[in-house]
């Protein structure tokens, strides 16, 4: 398991966001990391934190973190609100078009406190 000792390296920064009260279980929020627009989603089920692109790939607009929350199984799921493809919120990849895929960023809850690393190389 990675520790976030480990993710402390001179090609990462981890950025406290919000806090964990902030965010509304199975409704995405929005924000600017390091100047990287990504989408939180705080899934009901298990309370973890997801992080992903807020650009949909499709249309190039920045509203995935308006998509709809849902699930394919016990995969969760955003559906893009313009086009509906739907998206893996823990891996990114586009359920609908396995060519395409959501950029997805690690999260960290600490202290209550909900915080995305960037990986600056990528």
């Amino acid at each position: 398991m990675t520790t976030y000792a480990d993710l402390l390296t001179t090609r990462t920064t981890i950025v406290a966001v919000c806090r964990l009260a902030d965010l509304h279980p199975d409704r995405g929020a929005a924000a600017l990391v390091e100047g990287h627009q990504v989408a939180l989603f705080r899934l009901a089920v298990t309370d973890e934190v997801l992080a992903v692109s807020h650009r949909d790939p499709f249309t190039g607009a920045n509203v995935i973190a308006r998509g709809l929350v849902g699930s394919r199984g016990d995969v969760p799921t955003v559906a893009s609100p313009l086009l509906k493809q739907a998206f893996d919120l823990r891996t990114g990849r586009c359920l609908d078009d396995p060519d395409v895929a959501l950029a997805t960023y690690p999260v960290h809850v600490v202290d209550d406190v909900v915080h995305v690393v960037v990986d600056e190389t990528g």
